[in-house]
């Protein structure tokens, strides 16, 4: 069982790279959890579908759109994944948008039985190479959440 954790974002955009910090704390911190991959996906690409496809469980970490505070830090699993990049599809400023890249996988037969989005709501998504304080302080949390998830589904 192969668990990918994805981190996408754009980090010359403040906030919006904040998937990208979080998978770099991660793979710092943890480098060593056995089956478990982690990847800075930056802005996305189909080169991507590959790697999704390979894994039995997906947690990508990005920013989203919550209507929240900024630094508000929500998981959505499997279908509460599917559903929230499907109503906010065209919220995304990656070249690819990650709906897409899971209907690759999807119709390849070959969609992540597992798969969650860990979603931060960015503050400022402008030109800077670092994410905003509140931003900041949400990627322990992020990282968190993402370690529990790994652990249940071990169970």
């Amino acid at each position: 069982m192969t668990t990918l954790v994805l981190g996408i974002g754009n980090t010359l955009l403040c906030d919006e790279g904040v998937g990208v910090h979080a998978v770099r704390a991660l793979a710092q911190d943890h480098p060593d959890l056995a089956g478990v991959e982690f990847m800075d996906g930056g802005t996305l690409s189909f080169s991507l579908a590959g790697d999704v496809e390979d894994a039995t469980q997906l947690i990508v970490i990005d920013a989203a759109e919550l209507d929240s505070a900024p630094g508000t830090v929500r998981a959505f699993v499997g279908e509460d994944m599917d559903r929230f990049l499907g109503v906010n599809r065209k919220r995304s400023v990656h070249e690819v948008g990650l709906l897409d890249l899971m209907a690759v996988a999807h119709l390849a037969g070959h969609l992540p039985q597992r798969r969650a989005l860990i979603g931060i709501q960015p503050d400022i998504v402008d030109w800077g190479d670092a994410p905003t304080a509140a931003v900041a302080e949400a990627i322990p949390q992020a990282c968190s959440l993402t370690l529990d998830l790994i652990a249940a589904w071990r169970a």
